[in-house]
């Protein structure tokens, strides 16, 4: 019966408890809003409604979802007057990047083509040639662009795990604002871009300190790239799925419940029915920072096996 949500049905009930907090300010633009679960805890609700709760936020713009971060209160969008149409900005290698960037930002690495772009920027694709040779210089550009946005600081920090930290979170930001990134850039097969290999370089150092081999050192500079690349990917992945089926990862969830429910009653499976899997699912920061963590512990353990033979 609770599924039927009429004017005073509880999802609306509980989207308009949300959305007093949020006019209050008890949840400001940024904050992350109640899971589904947390929703299901608080106001006795089934999992779906507190699914349609958020959706019916959703729809209103109060909220937004982030792959890997839940939702969020939406950043009020402010007035902007109406300007005189700008003359015509000409046309450089350095706006077709930005371009490029912004178009993969909304649409990822598949809207990344010379024609689309081309017709983003209202020239033809022999106008846009003459600047860029064709796709694949079009990347590279991408990523130098990508990676001098962020540079590693002058002067490495003390210690070789807050080195090792220092390139993985560069690399983990890059990765969170530009999610196609992770894509186009390869661990085995690395483009020769010297912003990216300054990141290669500062981790072969700090490497360096650990008195590990050269096979050692080799494998673990690899490592450490493919974790963080690994982990952006499966925001990729999300992302390219929630624009194919229109559906978020917590709809996702509430559409299965039932079906996973089913297997969690056989009573096989214990352990994975007392997690609290949005919680997590929703927290893909803290997932790479544990990763990390969990990564440079072993290697400090490595290391200490070799300083005591």
């Amino acid at each position: 019966m609770e599924a039927k949500d009429g004017d005073g049905g509880p999802a609306r009930r509980v989207a308009a408890e949300l959305r007093r907090r949020i006019a209050e300010g008890g949840l400001r633009p940024g904050d992350r809003v109640p899971s589904t679960r947390r929703i299901v805890n608080e106001f006795g609700v089934a999992m779906a409604t507190a699914s349609r709760a958020l959706a019916l936020l959703r729809e209103e713009g109060l909220i937004v979802t982030i792959p890997g971060s839940g939702s969020v209160v939406k950043a009020p969008q402010p007035d902007t007057p109406p300007v005189a149409p700008d003359r015509p900005r000409p046309l450089t290698r350095g706006r077709i990047v930005a371009t490029a960037i912004a178009l993969a930002d909304r649409e990822g690495a598949d809207a990344i083509s010379i024609r689309l772009l081309a017709g983003r920027l209202g020239v033809t694709p022999m106008t846009l040639s003459r600047h860029v040779a064709g796709r694949d210089e079009l990347e590279l550009l991408m990523i130098r662009a990508v990676f001098r946005s962020e540079p590693l600081s002058n002067v490495a920090p003390e210690g070789w795990r807050a080195q090792l930290e220092e390139v993985c979170r560069s690399q983990w930001r890059l990765y969170r604002r530009h999610p196609w990134l992770a894509e186009l850039l390869s661990v085995l097969r690395p483009a020769p871009v010297p912003e990216a290999m300054e990141h290669s370089e500062r981790t072969l150092r700090a490497l360096a300190q650990l008195g590990l081999t050269g096979t050692e050192r080799w494998r673990a500079a690899l490592a450490l790239p493919a974790l963080v690349r690994g982990l952006a990917l499966t925001v990729v992945d999300e992302l390219r799925t929630a624009r194919e089926t229109r559906m978020h990862t917590a709809e996702w969830w509430t559409a299965m419940e039932g079906e996973i429910l089913q297997r969690f009653q056989t009573g096989r499976f214990p352990y994975l029915a007392a997690m609290e899997a949005d919680e997590v699912i929703d927290d893909l920061d803290g997932l790479f920072e544990l990763s990390l963590r969990c990564h440079l512990d072993g290697l400090a353990g490595l290391a200490g096996t070799r300083g005591r033979r």
